[in-house]
């Protein structure tokens, strides 16, 4: 018969919820509906990403243009 491994912790062994790190962490993989991120958080990334939009278009206008695709002078597909 194979011994068990003693623990030095009691937080395995515990089935209440504490306020301990651990036991929201499984609390929070068990109930994915119930966790939301705050409105602070939300509000604060949305403004981060209205920032970074109008970074990158004012980059985009301020750039040379590059021809891509130059029309086609006078040659014809075959």
């Amino acid at each position: 018969m194979t011994r068990r491994k003693k623990t030095r912790s009691l937080a395995d062994k515990v089935t209440i919820r504490t306020g301990k790190r651990k036991d929201f962490k499984q609390w929070r993989h068990e109930n994915p509906d119930q966790v939301t991120s705050s409105r602070r958080f939300t509000q604060k990334k949305r403004q981060q990403r209205k920032l970074q939009a109008a970074r990158k278009q004012a980059r985009q206008e301020t750039g040379q243009p590059i021809a891509i695709h130059p029309e086609n002078r006078g040659e014809a597909p075959e």
